[in-house]
């Protein structure tokens, strides 16, 4: 079997290497409490899509920090009862995508929600307002003022919003509600899944944002994690605020908020894959107590994986 990382005996018994820092839990008890004390002040604005069993709409919505987020939102134009529902994230950078790509689940009588990540390639609203470095990326956006200000604790956020208010939408039934997404999307969805725990599926596609210094003792902080190098190089060139900086990072560390999640769990995950390296998927994956299952593909990377979205449709179809 090609290999770039560990052999699959040992990925499945990782444990992570990211440090956690001591106040974790009350960390995102108190993110949720902010969360959940918002008026979201949802608006549904009609987009016209010719579809005759679809009904669209600029979904937005008032998150944490006061910025106003957007979705698209796809539900079916006849429906008498209460149905499942699926919320959507996109990889690093990009948007929620087409509206037509999400049809399929429209057709199978689902509601669909994709989120715009704030400051990335979408409608969402970015209000800023951190001290230190904003360069290169996300990650470390918020490293140098308090760990309240880091970026992804508003994005995961945002997640588990938008999750919490199609549950709440009369058509849709809150029992029966997915979530799936690639890369960036596969660590947003184990972020929601995890902070909105009645998420009954989550199908996480090589998750990225798990295990930070796994990527960086692996000389793997390129591409995606390009910005923790960029961020050494900058600002600790002699790296004496390692530990410090590692055990930040480790507030948005997926692996540490996995054993959150009570959905049943299918993870795509390409053996060969040196963007998000397999051992730090299966940090976060072997900390999941609820019903779990991965699909592996041992000749591909951080790319397209052969069947895997029809593989991952069959899944949520079964909400």
């Amino acid at each position: 079997m090609p290999l770039i990382d560990m052999p699959l005996e040992q990925l499945q018994k990782v444990t992570g290497r990211n440090p956690r820092p001591t106040d974790f839990d009350a960390y995102w008890d108190a993110a949720l409490a902010e969360m959940h004390a918002i008026d979201p002040q949802v608006e549904l604005v009609p987009y016209p899509l010719k579809s005759s069993f679809a009904e669209c709409f600029h979904l937005y919505f008032t998150g944490v920090g006061g910025a106003r987020v957007h979705a698209k939102y796809l539900r079916p134009r006849h429906s008498s009862e209460p149905h499942p529902a699926v919320v959507q994230f996109h990889g690093y950078s990009g948007n929620s995508g087409d509206w037509q790509d999400k049809l399929s689940y429209v057709s199978q009588g689902y509601s669909i929600a994709a989120l715009d990540c704030r400051g990335q390639g979408g409608l969402s609203e970015d209000v800023g307002g951190v001290r230190g470095n904003t360069h290169r990326g996300h990650i470390v956006r918020g490293l140098d003022d308090a760990p309240e200000k880091l970026l992804y604790r508003s994005i995961y956020l945002d997640c588990a919003q938008l999750a919490r208010i199609v549950m709440g939408f009369k058509e849709v039934d809150a029992t029966r509600v997915g979530a799936t997404g690639g890369s960036q999307g596969g660590g947003l969805t184990l972020a929601c899944a995890a902070l909105e725990p009645r998420i009954k599926k989550a199908a996480p596609v090589f998750p990225f944002l798990c295990d930070y210094l796994r990527v960086w003792e692996m000389d793997l902080a390129v591409g995606a994690y390009e910005e923790l190098r960029t961020f050494f190089r900058m600002f600790d060139p002699l790296h004496q605020r390692e530990e410090e900086i590692f055990t930040r990072l480790g507030y948005i560390d997926n692996q540490h908020l996995a054993s959150r999640i009570r959905a049943e769990v299918l993870m795509p995950v390409g053996l060969m894959d040196t963007i998000c390296p397999p051992s730090t998927q299966f940090a976060a994956y072997n900390k999941i107590t609820s019903p779990k299952s991965y699909l592996l593909y041992p000749d591909f990377g951080h790319e397209g994986l052969p069947g895997c979205n029809d593989k991952i449709f069959d899944f949520l179809s079964d909400l």
